[in-house]
């Protein structure tokens, strides 16, 4: 294992909180017992005001930081949670829990169905977002948290952010939205149908029962995650870190021999060390949650209208370089929660790493940005 650095909180180790009463979905389904996987940092002060909840993004989970036993990498954020980082864990606790439909300890279709004794697969509920901060809500209430300090999420995490804030307006006084919107483009959705296509046209899918088959469709979820990855990345990104360099081959006339960029070559690597790692049913969960949150669809599309239930203060923060969740997009919700009267901070960094800036260290502007509005959340605690 990397030995942890000063600043790191070293080794943590997962939870799992077992919930027996029903769960009803968005859908109309209900789950009859369900459990979440979940992952703590810091401690929880005496009046029990100085907890952040973390919101993982698409592909991430509850392992946000520090390290477990015999990993070689720390959590996907450990670069923002620790000692001294933007979410300071000498300040906060830090909650981070993995979305129910998840593949990596909370239920899911890699579970077993108690109505069926079998695996779920595809015949798992779709959710929607406010499910997830629904769920997430009941981890607090195990918890003895009646309100966090912040909500803290990007991308997809930051759609939870936001739903917290109208599902639950009195249960956070601060909610962090980062490279986020209120709702996809029509561009966005057609990337994640794509994915999806990948995955179901992979005939080791077998309509979602793979896992009943014995068999993955690896194949379709490594060109899935492939079609995510560039769209996480930005051009100049990309140019930078491989522009047409090549792995083998050479451009000389008179040979046959195939050339590979290093381009190609870290995105099939990149594909298959995903397909082992995450469910292909879970992927297409997450990415058809995305595809239905309309944050103002029930509020009249009127989105003022909607962030006039919440009463949190808000940051909101884009990248330049991000034309998945361009910056037009946290623009829009940074506008409309100023029609509502709401505290915001909004701000534009730049950044050379597209959409996954948010989740790159070593971004000073970022970093610095991150940890004063962090700050300023943790004085309320007091």
């Amino acid at each position: 294992m990397t030995k942890p650095s000063e600043d790191s909180i070293g080794l943590v180790a997962p939870q799992t909180l077992h919930f027996k009463e029903p769960f009803t979905l968005a859908c109309g389904k209900t789950l009859s017992e369900h459990q979440i996987a979940f992952e703590t940092y810091g401690t929880l002060n005496e009046n029990r005001s100085n907890a952040v909840l973390i919101c993982h993004a698409l592909s991430g989970h509850h392992h946000a930081a520090g390290f477990h036993e015999g990993d070689s990498k720390p959590g996907w954020w450990d670069a923002y949670i620790g000692p001294g980082k933007a979410i300071d864990t000498h300040k906060f606790y830090v909650v981070c829990t993995n979305n129910i439909g998840g593949c990596h300890g909370s239920t899911g279709p890699t579970d077993t169905n108690p109505e069926t004794q079998s695996v779920w697969g595809s015949d798992f509920p779709p959710l929607r977002v406010r499910d997830w901060v629904h769920s997430q809500a009941r981890v607090a209430d195990a918890l003895g948290i009646d309100q966090w300090a912040a909500v803290v999420g990007g991308s997809l995490g930051g759609m939870q952010a936001m739903r917290w804030a109208l599902e639950y307006p009195d249960r956070l006084r601060h909610c962090v939205v980062i490279a986020s919107a209120m709702k996809l483009t029509a561009q966005n959705i057609a990337f994640n149908q794509t994915a999806r296509q990948a995955i179901t046209s992979d005939p080791e899918f077998k309509a979602g029962e793979y896992l009943k088959h014995n068999t993955l469709p690896a194949s379709g979820l490594s060109v899935a995650r492939m079609i995510g990855h560039i769209t996480y990345l930005s051009d100049d990104g990309m140019g930078q870190k491989f522009g047409r360099e090549l792995r083998s081959g050479d451009f000389n006339q008179g040979t046959d021999e195939l050339v590979e960029f290093q381009i190609e070559s870290y995105l099939r690597y990149q594909g298959a060390k995903f397909s082992q790692a995450f469910d292909a049913n879970t992927y297409i969960l997450m990415t058809r949650a995305l595809d239905y949150f309309d944050l103002a669809r029930e509020y009249d599309n009127d989105p003022v209208k909607a962030f006039e239930q919440a009463q949190c203060d808000f940051a909101v923060i884009a990248f330049d370089s991000d034309w998945r969740f361009a910056p037009e997009r946290s623009k829009e919700i940074a506008s409309a929660l100023l029609h509502a009267d709401k505290n915001v901070f909004y701000a534009e960094i730049a950044s050379p790493y597209g959409h996954d800036a948010f989740l790159v260290p070593n971004q000073p502007r970022y970093e610095a940005l991150f940890a004063s509005y962090m700050n300023k959340v943790a004085s309320s605690c007091d």
